[in-house]
């Protein structure tokens, strides 16, 4: 417990100023860098941890490949390329497809029975993790010149609160009062008392950020949008546990003391980035 709140006292200094530079110096371009940096080393190592599961299973993944694809698909969302050119995103896509299947048919030639499902972890890893990763990619540079002030900044902070804040309220709910398990088959230890606990935590950040810092997003916007968030955070969380499971391991990794890997605290952001960027793209668009 006192590793993973001293893992939290250092780190979210850190991706809280990432976040609000750009509305603290208004005008200095690179400000947006530094979020952006956190997110490039968040899908390297994201993917690190997703193959390391992987290679757990015996499922030869294409590594090379997938990092490469992913510095492609990073820099077509640094050009903001779901709101400005869907057309690069979807090139890159059908490119990525194709050229993995053609370096996958000449990588097995000594064992096809392992192809398809070699080609299946590269795929998924990438899919996952840099191509949902990317969103806040979008989201950091998108909606830097709206008409509503610094509002990149302000859709990331409501997004990083009631996504992390589902997470500590399921947590500490959970870990305090939690006894009638959700779903045991797949997270022992996640309870009902503490998805209640998330729903309200995400629905109490909500409200502050309406209050104090996002008054554009009105209650009946930002609540509702929380509890969905939250919902579908535990959907991401749960999905990286029965990746674990089959892995047989507890954590992703232990890169973040008492809160295990980087991949452990990115499963709940991956699912929602999207959700949160085509969301702001249409309402604030």
């Amino acid at each position: 417990m006192k590793q993973r709140l001293l893992t939290a006292a250092v780190a979210l200094p850190l991706l809280v100023l990432s976040i609000v530079l750009p509305w603290i110096v208004p005008g200095y371009e690179q400000a947006k860098w530094l979020f952006l940096l956190f997110v490039a080393v968040a899908i390297i190592a994201g993917l690190f941890e997703f193959f390391r599961l992987t290679k757990q299973q015996e499922l030869k993944a294409d590594a090379s490949m997938a990092y490469m694809f992913s510095g492609l698909f990073y820099i077509a969302f640094l050009f903001d390329a779901p709101s400005e050119a869907p057309e690069l995103l979807s090139i890159t896509l059908a490119v990525f497809v194709i050229v993995l299947f053609i370096s996958q048919t000449f990588r097995f030639q000594k064992d096809f029975s392992k192809m398809l499902a070699g080609t299946a972890v590269t795929l998924i890893g990438v899919l996952w993790i840099a191509f949902l990763g990317g969103y806040l990619v979008a989201i950091r540079v998108g909606f830097e010149y709206s008409v509503v002030q610094h509002l990149s900044s302000k859709i990331l902070l409501y997004f990083f609160l009631v996504t992390m804040g589902s997470d500590v309220g399921a947590y500490f709910i959970g870990k305090r009062f939690g006894k009638k398990k959700l779903v045991p088959k797949i997270s022992p230890n996640k309870t009902w008392e503490g998805l209640i606990g998330g729903l309200v935590l995400a629905i109490g950040f909500a409200s502050v950020s309406t209050l104090t810092f996002f008054g554009e997003l009105p209650y009946q916007i930002s609540i509702p949008l929380a509890i969905v968030m939250a919902l579908v955070g535990v959907g991401g969380d749960l999905t990286e546990s029965a990746i674990k499971r089959g892995a047989g391991i507890k954590d992703a990794a232990s890169i973040l003391p008492g809160h295990g890997g980087l991949l452990d605290r990115l499963d709940s952001l991956l699912f929602n980035a999207p959700i949160m960027f085509y969301f702001s793209l249409y309402y604030f668009g």
